[in-house]
């Protein structure tokens, strides 16, 4: 395992920031690590990268524990921080060049024109870090964390600040960089960790409340799922009551249904049954399964 997490406790006064929590992460596993303000997640990832102690548990990076006192540890980790700490008055190339002299790296600048490629830094890379925009103050901070070519990345809220385009680019960066790393991700944006994780952990109130496949997790388990319909008519409400294995419906727009059902398959059969019935033309008809939205709104808020 490239990461482990056993039993990992972390205490700040009388609260407890992290509750005996354990997991682990593969190599070659992108996994999202998601959780409401003050869940636990930055203080988990400083433990796991060596900025914060334990009071209880551990966690192992490589097989080897990891504390504030391992450098050699750290060496395997590059770990972006929520805040991501730079130094405005350095120029980015003069930065980087002094993060690879931290880690003691070879063939530095040559390391450094690459990773300034990889995170898409070459056209503001003669500034001063001060000078840039947020969008690339972070790629400055995720080159930071990759020109050591650590075995595991760790990342919290590494597009934070990125405009669209960015945020595309730096979601194919990651994946990339997933295929031989260990790469665990944080984000508040949603969309962003189902673009990119096929896993995901959920922290609330220090607990872990959900691990599993993003898939398993979607289909839930009671297994709700929605049929969108759209027909070119517009059909009364009372025609999508009369459905069987409907549990509710909404209408989105003239003609165009929303429904929640434990049988999806039967639903679009009836639907097609009715269009016959009444003489009406279907444009579209498809399942989708529990958004990941709703699938946080719903453990996160049931502590809350």
């Amino acid at each position: 395992m490239s990461i482990t997490v056993n039993n990992l406790t972390k205490i700040y006064g009388t609260q407890k920031a992290v509750d005996d929590i354990s997991f682990t992460i593969n190599k070659g596993e992108i996994v999202g690590f998601l959780g409401p303000n003050g869940a636990g997640k930055s203080t988990t990832m400083k433990i796991i990268t060596g900025y914060l102690d334990a009071d209880n548990g551990n966690a192992t990076v490589c097989n080897e524990i990891v504390n504030t006192n391992s450098p050699a540890t750290k060496k395997k980790i590059g770990y972006l921080p929520e805040a991501n700490p730079l130094y405005y008055e350095m120029y980015v190339r003069e930065y980087l060049q002094f993060v690879a002299g931290v880690h003691k790296i070879q063939n530095e600048k040559a390391k450094i024109e690459d990773v300034i490629t990889t995170v898409g830094l070459t056209p503001e890379a003669n500034k001063k870090i001060g000078q840039l925009s947020k969008g690339y103050k972070q790629r400055v901070g995720l080159a930071a964390a990759l020109i050591h070519d650590p075995e595991v990345l760790v990342l919290d809220e590494p597009t934070s600040g990125l405009d669209p385009n960015q945020i595309v680019e730096i979601r194919e960066v990651i994946k990339k960089l997933g295929q031989d790393k260990t790469v665990l991700f944080s984000s508040h944006i949603l969309q962003e960790v189902q673009a990119i994780c096929d896993r995901v952990i959920i922290i609330n109130k220090g607990v872990i409340v959900a691990d599993d496949q993003l898939s398993n997790l979607q289909k839930g388990s009671s297994n709700e799922q929605y049929v969108l319909v759209q027909f070119k008519e517009d059909i009364t409400a009372e025609m999508i009551t009369e459905l069987e294995d409907v549990l509710s419906s909404a209408r989105l727009e003239t003609g165009s249904w929303k429904l929640k059902t434990n049988h999806p398959e039967n639903v679009r059969r009836q639907l097609l049954e009715l269009s016959l019935k009444n003489n009406l033309n279907i444009v579209s008809l498809q399942s989708e399964n529990n958004s990941l939205e709703n699938i946080f709104r719903q453990l996160t808020s049931l502590t809350n």
